[in-house]
């Protein structure tokens, strides 16, 4: 018999007969009414999970991983307040329930079964996901299932402390609000988990202001792979600057009275704590899931027995708040008040095409307040010594420096953050003297977590701050490139553009240093992240464009909610000379605060017509050193650098090859995979016939003399651009 019929008669037989399991008796500062309230949240919470699966039955539900067995979590939303921020764990219905009774909302029921049935009219995803969410009640859209929310939860909290010192204009969070994010145990063991948790740590240890409240939802089981007894505790009880609580998940009362207590811990101290909470699981992990597949059926015929809706009525009745017979008539109506409703939620109108898809993809822009820039006095005192260096030509590591500093101080909601950052200045130099000016919580020296820093970033930037985190090298991108994939990316487009987590990402990368580091510190491959929808990829070359195109992936973030990767050419940031050694041809002035690059616009430069090299990055280095010989040879050349990698600016580039015979296409990223690619393709849609591409090998790159053995250099775009006029 289906596991979800056998929970739901054992559970009305033994509520009609008072037959419950046994327990401690009810204690503690649980109030009457508040204790009947959650047992209808949990009640809710059961029903539609039941009522899920069967409108999947029927082909009209498409999700049915459950909250059964955790309905215990409505105690843990009622020991909260409602303006705390809640990332939650998929199985927590019953919290996000609660909720909406503690602030007086109706009509969660239907809400809910519009999300199972994805209908277009569903609140939070518009019929998108089945998740929970919802931007009154403080809870962003989830669908992870690997706890890679935990990082953002921690950024979150942090945001709260630094946002009573520094309150930006967009601040959501109270002031005296904490971050509360939960788990199961299997995902406590992910690596992004116990990064966050880890990281959680490492802040409070100094004394740094983190109200985080993390919440393990015990059920022993993860799928089908078994937590080892007593796991979770030993792993978690001792971590330092943690606190560590625990509690009985199956008694309501235990849990809102241990949850209260972590709560105003957290609340009070402004520090980390772990609660602990023991449940169980039912029906197995999903719809399509037997859990006697893989466990002994005496296992699931405990879990069962302890079925945390049977505790509850025993807890209420031992406390003469309700008889059996009203908690069993409780339960029954609301098994038909909700079929009642899901009967009309089916009915109504589902996503249909790809525009209704993608409508969300793309934020919505946000008000802000008029700016002028940064003051001019201000600036004058701040840059001190290094201003009369700004008329004089310099390396590209400089003018971005210059570029923040302007951004820091005329938006102070502006954030960086990354490893060494602070003190060291970067590796590079590009960040030195931001923190020594702006201080060290504007200016943050991460630990060596790449998952943490855009967890950090993501996390502050849904209370309003602008953050530019720092990737230090490209290749470690993709230690953490979930975060910006299945996160930050993903978020406005789950909640119907709701919540937005807008951020300038900087990353150092891309090949041609010489003689360091090999592929680890020249990775020359964006494709992980030319294939996110909607963010925006921006590559400058010379340091007059990087401050130009760093300011428009700022108003971006901060005026129109998106999320920017700014990739910084490493081998470009001391260049000086283009083609002779001491002609200073590639330094350029740094440009006025106010000017910018907007994302439409591209570089060009000559006006042949013989040959159009489109390029960027080191590639626009190479392909202007290139243009001077074949300009010797008589071969009319322009070069255009792209500047904006995604979205591509389709029509200006077209528009600038349109008097040209050929175009070369220059792309030091792989042959597979590369931007060529793209190029490649919208020429040929656009019906150009006479292009070429010259691409990095698909190779990663050498230390030493080989350094740029696999990668185009200036004598093999000149011969490409040959081989094409030939």
């Amino acid at each position: 018999m289906d596991r979800v019929k056998i929970v739901h008669e054992a559970l009305v037989r033994r509520l009609a007969v008072g037959d419950f399991p046994g327990g401690a008796a009810p204690a503690g500062p649980l109030e009457p009414a508040m204790a009947l309230a959650l047992y209808q949240a949990q009640v809710l919470s059961r029903v539609l999970d039941i009522q899920s699966r069967a409108m999947q039955k029927m082909g009209q539900g498409f999700y049915t991983i459950g909250s059964s067995g955790h309905e215990g979590m409505a105690a843990v939303a009622q020991a909260l307040r409602p303006d705390d921020i809640a990332f939650l764990h998929y199985r927590d219905a019953a919290f996000q329930i609660a909720r909406a009774q503690q602030v007086g909302q109706s009509g969660m029921m239907r809400d809910m079964l519009l999300s199972f049935a994805c209908s277009a009219e569903d609140p939070i995803s518009g019929g998108r996901h089945k998740v929970l969410g919802s931007r009154p009640l403080m809870i962003p859209p989830q669908t992870s299932t690997i706890a890679s929310h935990l990082p953002k939860a921690l950024g979150a909290a942090y945001s709260i402390g630094l946002a009573r010192r520094r309150a930006p204009e967009h601040r959501c969070l109270a002031r005296d609000g904490l971050a509360m994010v939960s788990f199961g145990d299997a995902s406590a063991n992910h690596s992004t988990a116990q990064g966050a948790i880890n990281a959680a740590g490492w802040t409070a240890v100094q004394g740094v202001p983190l109200p985080l409240l993390m919440v393990c939802e015990d059920n022993g089981i993860g799928i089908s792979t078994k937590t080892p007894a007593g796991w979770i505790k030993a792993s978690f009880q001792h971590r330092p600057g943690i606190r560590y609580f625990e509690a009985d998940g199956l008694d309501i009362f235990d849990t809102f009275a241990v949850a209260s207590e972590a709560a105003h811990f957290v609340r009070t101290r402004r520090q980390p704590a772990f609660l602990h909470v023991r449940m169980v699981r039912l029906y197995g992990h999903a719809g399509a899931d037997v859990a006697t597949s893989y466990l002994p059926r005496a296992e699931v015929e405990a879990d069962e027995a302890n079925d945390p809706l049977l505790h509850s009525a025993r807890l209420l009745t031992e406390a003469q708040l309700a008889s059996a017979e009203t908690l069993s008539g409780m339960y029954l109506e609301t098994l038909e008040a909700v079929a009642a409703e899901a009967e009309k939620v089916v009915k109504r109108p589902h996503l249909e095409t790809a525009q209704d898809v993608m409508e969300t993809l793309i934020p919505p822009a946000r008000n802000c307040a008029p700016t002028n820039g940064p003051d001019p006095q201000q600036r004058l005192h701040l840059f001190g010594g290094d201003a009369p260096q700004m008329d004089a030509p310099q390396p590209m590591s400089r003018i971005i420096n210059w570029a923040l500093h302007d951004l820091m101080l005329a938006h102070p909601e502006t954030l960086v953050m990354g490893e060494d950052v602070g003190r060291k200045g970067g590796v590079y130099g590009v960040t030195q003297k931001l923190q020594a000016r702006f201080g060290p919580d504007r200016v943050i020296d991460t630990l060596l977590d790449e998952q943490s820093i855009l967890g950090l970033a993501i996390g502050t930037a849904h209370n309003g701050f602008i953050p530019m985190p720092e990737i230090q090298f490209l290749a470690y991108l993709h230690n953490a490139e979930d975060q910006l994939r299945g996160e930050a990316a993903t978020l406005p487009f789950f909640s119907r553009g709701q919540w937005t987590n807008p951020m300038v990402l900087r990353i150092a990368g891309l090949g041609y240093q010489k003689g360091f580091g090999g592929h680890f510190h020249n990775d020359n491959s964006l494709a992980v992240l030319r294939d996110i929808p909607g963010i925006v990829i921006a590559c400058p070359s010379t340091g007059a464009d990087a401050a130009r195109v760093l300011r428009e992936c700022h108003r971006l973030a901060r005026e129109e909610q998106r999320v920017c990767v700014f990739v910084e050419p490493i081998a470009l940031y001391p260049m000086r000379d283009l083609h002779d050694t001491g002609d200073g041809a590639w330094m350029t002035r740094y440009p006025d605060p106010d000017e910018r690059i907007a994302w439409d616009q591209i570089g060009v430069h000559g006006d042949g017509t013989d040959v159009a090299i489109v390029t960027y990055g080191n590639g626009h280095y190479l392909s202007r050193r290139a243009q001077g010989v074949l300009a010797g040879e008589g071969i009319r050349v322009r070069v255009i650098d792209l500047r904006w990698l995604a979205p591509l600016p389709e029509e200006a580039l077209m528009a600038a090859v349109q008097a040209c015979d050929h175009v070369l296409v220059v792309d030091e990223c792989r042959r597979t995979g590369g931007q060529a690619e793209a190029l490649m393709t919208l020429f040929a849609e656009r019906g150009f016939g006479k292009v070429a591409r010259l691409t990095a090998e698909d190779s990663f790159i050498a230390t030493g003399p080989a350094y740029a053995a696999t990668l185009p250099s200036r004598d093999s775009i000149v011969a490409a651009a040959k081989a094409l006029l030939a």
